[in-house]
Parts: C-alpha cells; structure tokens; sequence
C-alpha cells in the first residue's frame, strides 16, 4: 500500500518471490496496492516508516509514483539521517542498528498514466490504460453502430489530455476534448454539424 504500507508496517511489508508475481500479468492497476498516505507527510509517520523499514533491514527502496510519491521520497531520503538519530535517542534502535542502516538508497520511477513528464518517452502505467481504452472503445464501437447512436467517452487524465487525444486518434472518433486546448465559442454549432455528417 506504498507509504501506508511503510508506516502501519506488519504484514503491509513482507518479502516478494517468483510465485508473487505468478498469474498477474491479465490483472488491471497495481497488485501491491497504492494509497495516498497522510501520516507520512508528516515528520511522524516518517519516523514510524523508518523504524519498520530498520525493522526488515530495507535500506533500498524503488518508488514509483507521481509528484507526491517522488516529492515525499525526496524529504524522506534527506531527513533519514535525523530520523536514525531520533530513534537512537528514544531507545527503540541501538547506535549499532543505526550504523549499519545509515544510508537510505531510492530510485524513483514516474508512475502515471498521464504520460506528463518531461525527458520520458511513456511514464509507467500509460501503455496499460491506452489498452484498456481501446479495448472499451472497440466494445462500445459495435453498439453504437448498431443501434445509431453517438457514444461519449471519458478517459482519465485530469490536466493532461494525452490519453483522450491518442486514444481518440486510434479509434478515429468525430470529436476531442483535451485540458491543453480548451474548445473555442460556437463549439456546440461545429461538433453537431460535424456529428450530423
């Protein structure tokens, strides 16, 4: 469950093999779950994720997520130190654990299936929701064709119109709506003539 996964610890953390990832590959979205997790903004949650990662002895971690997930990734990595000493002063860890645990390693992976950020070709998570997509647009296809109508469909993407402009452009649809190019007066008059054609 990402970072709620690192504060609450238990069974939230426990070690992967082969037969974790043993027949997930047809399954949509993450299979280790993902929650937005409000402790660890704070200083607190961090030092409780802290003390269950030094539990495990983990002092690798890969984060894959969007400008949080990296963002909170980057406090965590710089403030590591202090939360090693603050639990060495409490007494929960001893200065020998805190020794041997004294260098956090992160690699962060943009995980996002906007495709927004800048210097990637396709950010972790773009290529599955475009299938997804034009899987539920090929479905619908056949549906509107048959009983004449006009279908609408809206994809995820919040303030980035990448998914619905590609997606639109595979599938051949009659009209787009994309954030970065919001649609001029009189739009209405043009998409029902268009429609109408």
């Amino acid at each position: 469950q990402g970072y709620e996964g690192l504060v609450e610890g238990g069974d939230n953390i426990k070690q992967a093999n082969w037969l974790s990832v043993s027949n997930i590959i047809q399954l949509g979205g993450t299979v280790i779950g993902s929650a937005r997790c409000k402790a660890f903004t704070t200083r607190a949650g961090r030092l409780r994720a802290t003390r269950n990662l030094v539990e495990h002895g983990i002092t690798n971690l890969c984060v894959i997520g969007g400008d949080g997930s990296l963002t909170g990734a980057d406090i965590f990595r710089s403030e590591w130190g202090g939360l090693l000493e603050e639990l060495v002063r409490d007494g929960q860890i001893s200065e020998e654990v805190a020794r041997e645990n004294c260098h956090l390693n992160i690699v962060g992976l943009v995980g996002s299936i906007d495709n927004d950020f800048c210097g990637t070709d396709m950010t972790i998570g773009t290529d599955s929701a475009l299938h997804r997509i034009m899987e539920v647009i090929d479905a619908i296809t056949t549906t509107a064709q048959s009983h004449q109508r006009t279908f609408v469909l809206e994809v995820m993407g919040r303030h980035c119109g990448y998914l619905a402009l590609v997606s639109g452009l595979a599938s051949g649809a009659d009209w787009l709506f994309i954030p970065e190019s919001p649609p001029e007066d009189g739009w209405e008059d043009l998409m029902c003539e268009r429609l109408g054609e």
